[in-house]
């Protein structure tokens, strides 16, 4: 699906076997969007990227952008655990330095695979369809909303997770 913003989604290594994984489902949908892969021993990439004007970062704690500020053209997903997602933080000063886009908690009924170790916590792909719908319209969102319910359908009906 196409979207004004770009999402780069910085993808912790060890997200990259789970079957539980959906930052890559996420850069699959999204056409407008990178996937790349943070802590492996022989990767590197361009923090330049992390630079570029208009930049954000979706997490759920810190410094929100300003009221007034103009929608981000780049939103910095990552794609992680929620303890893996806050070393990130910490070990890249350029995510530190960004206007942080929070969402509110999710509402209850979400469908989940497992009980967040955050209270903001949430799959990858339902954070990229709710920032989704907080910067473009819920109805830009709801294909990105119906592929996230999909696939916790899918994988319960399976009732296998790792």
């Amino acid at each position: 699906m196409e979207t004004r913003t770009r999402f780069l989604l910085l993808q912790h290594v060890m997200e990259i076997a789970k079957k539980s994984n959906t930052g890559r489902v996420a850069a699959l949908a999204l056409a407008n969007s990178k996937l790349i892969t943070h802590g492996a021993p022989s990767g590197s990439y361009d923090l330049e990227l992390l630079a570029e004007p208009g930049t954000w970062l979706l997490f759920p704690d810190g410094p929100t952008a300003p009221p007034d500020a103009p929608a981000p053209r780049q939103l910095v997903v990552l794609d992680a655990s929620w303890s893996q997602a806050r070393r990130m933080t910490q070990r890249l000063p350029a995510l530190r330095m960004l206007p942080r886009l929070v969402l509110p908690p999710p509402e209850a009924g979400l469908l989940r695979l497992r009980e967040p170790s955050h209270p903001s916590g949430m799959s990858t792909l339902d954070a990229v369809a709710r920032a989704v719908a907080a910067l473009e319209g819920p109805e830009v969102a709801v294909p990105l909303a119906r592929l996230a319910a999909l696939r916790v359908q899918r994988i319960a009906e399976c009732g296998t997770l790792s």
